[in-house]
């Protein structure tokens, strides 16, 4: 069985991160080990939520692992805290990297044109090595033009401002960048990538929700690391996770709570196995 490793942090309650990652990619069937850089109580939309820092225990997690010889056939890493955690996280990287396995990085740093919180400027060049070192890249138009140092556009943008961020994220290193929260109309919504070997655009637009909610860049690439596993291309892969997040989303909005600890991703599961072709 393949083994994805995934380094992010972990809520006890509240639906992002590792929450999500590591049900997500068992559910398509490959093993999800974990390396949490961070126990929280719950996500951090929440008031006074309690913070455990796992920093200085890495080190020592990747050297037990290396002892045992342990391989994974991908690396994602999502959240991580501090620059300190940029850096030991891009050890071990290369310390797990072989010719086969794939490095694929979410740099959830930021959104709507603004850090998040805790976050300072340095944190972007930080970040930015990181992005140096992966396969793929996963950020959204906001992280996209911090990682750049270009303007962000909220919306109304072209065309070729996307096309622009998306070589631009590949000359930092990777070879294929995806950009999620595209839209180019009121109604449609969705991911638009750019493989730099081939020279090749390509997107995919699902149906716009009338609402936003915690934690879908997480599954988002959560999803595609799955269907990447699976052997989809990233075309399809990005078709894939688009597919899930939209069904993800509906069941949420279908909640008569309306919950806000993040989308009910559980509920989409079989659509996502579905897509991937492990049920009929």
């Amino acid at each position: 069985m393949k083994r994805v490793l995934t380094i992010q942090d972990i809520s006890g309650v509240g639906k992002c991160s590792l929450t999500e990652a590591l049900p997500i990619i068992s559910a398509a069937g490959v093993e999800c080990a974990v390396l949490p850089t961070t126990v929280l109580s719950t996500h951090t939309a929440f008031e006074g939520f309690t913070f455990h820092d796992l920093t200085e225990d890495l080190p020592g997690i990747a050297e037990h692992w290396a002892k045992l010889g342990l391989q994974f056939s991908t690396i994602y890493t999502g959240y991580l805290g501090s620059i300190h955690q940029v850096e030991l996280v891009k050890a071990i990287i290369e310390r797990f990297r072989d010719e086969q396995n794939i490095v694929l990085v979410d740099p959830a740093m930021a959104d709507h044109g603004k850090l998040y919180a805790g976050f300072v400027p340095e944190f972007v060049g930080a970040m930015k090595g990181l992005c140096a070192i992966a396969d793929v890249v996963v950020p959204n138009i906001t992280e996209a033009a911090f990682l750049l140092g270009q303007e962000y556009i909220a919306e109304g943008y072209s065309e070729d401002y996307i096309k622009g961020l998306l070589k631009g994220l590949t000359d930092l290193g990777p070879r294929t960048s995806v950009l999620t929260g595209v839209s180019f109309s009121e109604d449609k919504l969705g991911a638009m990538a750019y493989d730099r070997e081939t020279d090749t655009f390509f997107s995919y637009f699902t149906d716009r929700e009338p609402k936003n909610f915690h934690g879908t860049g997480d599954l988002f690439a959560s999803a595609l690391v799955g269907a990447l596993e699976n052997g989809f291309a990233i075309e399809d892969g990005i078709r894939i996770a688009s597919e899930y997040t939209l069904a993800s989303l509906r069941a949420t909005l279908n909640d008569p709570e309306g919950r806000w600890y993040g989308v009910n991703f559980e509920e989409a599961l079989p659509v996502y196995m579905r897509l991937l072709g492990k049920v009929l």
